[in-house]
């Protein structure tokens, strides 16, 4: 029971600060050729003075991994409540990801960023891959990774 109210909180956290209205956001994340087994990537939240807020999706299913997303696991202590339920599959070299969440209107242009952060086993932890302002203007803008993560968009 105690994840399913951690998930439902932190699900009104990011889509209804001070009730505020939710959109759809499509992130779409195209990894590079970097010759390894699946990424492992956290999709996750800060405020404006760098607090964490909230994770939004875990690519990959394989808990023993979680460690080697630096910052994400710094943040959340490694709490696996922090994605029940927000979790898919590795993705692989050369491949794209593209999810769809609702997300607060309250979180663009407010001071949050988005951060990814990427893991390939057996190869280098990259923390803040991608850490993108949520900005109204941002959106569509793509942003360049810098180890596994060729660029990442995110659109309404």
């Amino acid at each position: 029971m105690k994840p399913l109210l951690t998930t439902l909180a932190l699900t009104t956290a990011l889509t209804a600060p001070a009730i505020a209205l939710a959109r759809p956001v499509t992130f779409t994340t195209a990894m590079t050729n970097y010759g390894g087994d699946g990424a492992y990537l956290a999709y996750y939240v800060t405020d404006a003075s760098g607090a964490y807020v909230g994770s939004l999706w875990m690519a990959g299913g394989k808990s023993k991994y979680y460690k080697h997303l630096t910052d994400w696991y710094r943040a959340t202590g490694g709490d696996t409540a922090e994605i029940n339920g927000i979790t898919g599959a590795s993705v692989g070299a050369g491949r794209q990801l593209e999810i769809t969440l609702d997300l607060a209107d309250a979180l663009f242009d407010a001071g949050y960023t988005l951060h990814i952060d990427a893991a390939v086993e057996d190869m280098r932890d990259s923390p803040n891959e991608i850490a993108v302002p949520l900005t109204a203007q941002g959106a569509g803008s793509a942003v360049k990774g810098r180890r596994y993560i060729a660029d990442f968009t995110y659109k309404y």
